[in-house]
């Protein structure tokens, strides 16, 4: 059964495997999740909860998604997410999903937005090389190069590899380890690294690679 929950991504820390072995991991703050409504595909055509995070005034918020909180007879949230899952039996607007719905083992895909870098160079922003620097190259070396149009098309073609600006991308993980869950502090231990900075908000589902594998 696919499982999700929002968090807001505390930062990183290690714990000591039983081998000895150091495990890095990201410590998630994983709800407590009101779910505001509930989408069968009945009515709406596919199964899916919407899930609030973070409480918020009521001033903050416009009237359409205030009218969703109070439908739902939940408090307003600044975080309101719509999350896929397989079926929504025994779900039902109001309930809360907490940092308990994984347990250690779980197989997860962890969704976030990237740290913003800026307006960056080609070697920041795609990995390229910088250009040799012997006699007749330069003055600048971490220049893109050649744009490879000759007289025909006597253009650059779309979609080239060029400075902009980089990051601040959604972008996910997929088929991380669960580590461990701390229900007490609604905390969830990720193996490994998460996209996003210290307090951003991510997204752990149920992962798509673990569940194609076991079937």
């Amino acid at each position: 059964m696919s499982k999700a929950i929002i968090g807001r991504k505390v930062g990183m820390t290690q714990l000591f495997a039983e081998d000895g072995k150091i495990i890095p991991v990201t410590v998630i703050e994983a709800g407590p999740c009101p779910i505001v409504q509930v989408k069968t595909p009945e009515r709406d055509g596919y199964s899916a909860l919407k899930l609030g995070f973070i409480e918020a005034k009521e001033k903050a918020l416009n009237k359409p998604d205030l009218g969703q909180f109070k439908k739902a007879g939940v408090k307003p949230c600044k975080v309101l997410r719509e999350v896929r899952v397989e079926s929504t039996e025994g779900y039902k607007p109001g309930d809360e999903l907490k940092a308990d719905v994984f347990a250690a083992g779980d197989r997860v895909d962890a969704s976030g937005v990237t740290k913003g870098h800026g307006f960056t160079g080609v070697i920041k922003r795609w990995n390229q090389h910088r250009l040799k620097e012997t006699h007749g190259v330069g003055p600048v070396h971490r220049e893109p190069g050649s744009m490879g149009a000759n007289s025909t098309p006597s253009r650059v073609f779309k979609h080239k590899h060029l400075a902009g600006q980089y990051g601040v991308e959604n972008v996910t993980i997929q088929n991380l380890e669960v580590v461990r869950v701390d229900v007490a502090r609604n905390a969830i231990l990720v193996k490994g690294a998460i996209p996003g900075p210290k307090g951003s908000v991510v997204t752990l589902r149920s992962s798509v690679k673990h569940q194609e594998r076991s079937v």
